[in-house]
């Protein structure tokens, strides 16, 4: 395949060419055999294809339904909307739940129309109990290193991110002794400021859903987005979905953590492709009206819309420029992830997963391995 006249993302800027991809891989123009497939991208922009580091299901489907048929329907729903590389994240339970997740996502091989499976985003349990949000309080505990090491061994070394409330008892030895192993997030936390520094020093890299779930910015008691920000190796994610954060503090973190560290995510939980209605997160109801999703006490539960609509919604409701809010779901989150070498940029080489996008910011065509969906 060959696509021809569209504005291309060629590392942090927009360029004129032609996008060529062979035997599922992006191939140098001068490599290319001209026998397969044009597209005309008629000067749009063609960008990598997106990926979700932080997302919990789709189509009545959860991650932590432990099903592979589950899992087969989020995959092929994700690529079908550009999002080509996924990383769902889990729910706090106990570990023979996730064991069981572990063992379903191990086995997954996508088939021709489903994201590739990438990692695995381990949310709960070690988190605050002050700070649950829509996380089932019943299973937090403290951090356990020989549990993460039992449940990445069913999972076959999928497990890339390890949430962490770092002021809990015993979880800042936690994050000193798995760091090397796994990127560690402070997530669902109470931290103050010196707290998130000292998780920082041991070794922990990531924001979870910044501004959520955590203490916001203040004078005198800056907080963990303070300690995140004044160090360039810690990356922040980010919900763009309208309802999460205001566009003012979406643009203030951009301008804090600067555009190679943000990270867009959708939080999506199984609403997200369904109409209004009931559903369910972590084993608690959940109440979907719009792109809202809320337990029955108003508390926000994940979102209901997927990160090629956050991307667009970043963009033209948020003012995040489209060359930053396209990094942030492309290049920085394979960054993260540790898959840089085989995903996140239009290079020759790299798995050839991209999107064309119309001029309202909105996924218009995706080539997911090479293959025109």
């Amino acid at each position: 395949m060959k696509i021809i006249n569209g504005q291309v993302l060629t590392g942090s800027k927009l360029q004129e060419r032609s996008v060529c991809m062979q035997d599922g891989i992006f191939v140098p123009e001068e490599a290319y055999v001209d026998d397969g497939v044009v597209v005309d991208a008629q000067g749009r922009v063609v960008a990598p294809g997106l990926i979700d580091l932080h997302f919990h299901g789709c189509v009545g489907r959860d991650f932590c339904d432990a099903s592979t048929p589950s899992l087969r329907q989020i995959a092929a729903y994700q690529a079908s909307q550009g999002v080509t590389s996924i990383c769902p994240a889990t729910m706090t339970f106990p570990e023979e739940t996730l064991g069981s997740i572990m063992d379903v996502a191990a086995a997954f091989q996508p088939g021709p129309q489903e994201a590739a499976l990438v990692g695995i985003n381990m949310e709960g349990p070690f988190i605050s109990p002050s700070k649950v949000g829509a996380q089932n309080p019943r299973y937090v505990q403290r951090a356990d290193a020989a549990m993460l090491g039992r449940l990445q061994e069913r999972a076959g070394g999928l497990i890339k991110i390890v949430d962490v409330a770092p002021e809990e008892p015993g979880n800042l030895d936690f994050v000193r002794s798995v760091s090397r192993d796994v990127r560690i997030s402070l997530a669902h936390t109470c931290a103050d400021y010196d707290q998130a520094a000292a998780a920082f020093q041991a070794g922990a890299r990531h924001m979870t859903h910044l501004f959520n779930a955590m203490p916001g910015l203040h004078h005198r008691n800056p907080g963990p987005i303070a300690a995140a920000a004044e160090r360039d190796d810690v990356t922040a994610e980010i919900i763009c979905d309208g309802v999460h954060i205001h566009p003012a503090m979406v643009r203030l973190a951009f301008s804090l953590f600067g555009r190679d560290r943000m990270i867009l995510i959708s939080d999506t939980m199984e609403a997200a492709g369904l109409d209004d209605g009931e559903y369910s997160l972590g084993g608690q109801p959940v109440t979907v009206r719009g792109n809202r999703a809320t337990l029955h006490d108003g508390t926000l539960a994940g979102s209901n819309t997927n990160l090629a609509l956050c991307l667009g919604v970043a963009v033209r409701d948020m003012d995040i420029p489209l060359e930053d809010a396209l990094l942030a779901a492309t290049a920085n989150p394979a960054r993260a992830l540790g898959i840089w070498e085989s995903r996140g940029s239009i290079e020759p080489g790299k798995v050839a997963d991209c999107i064309i996008l119309d001029d309202q910011v909105r996924v218009d065509q995706v080539i997911l391995r090479g293959s025109l969906l």
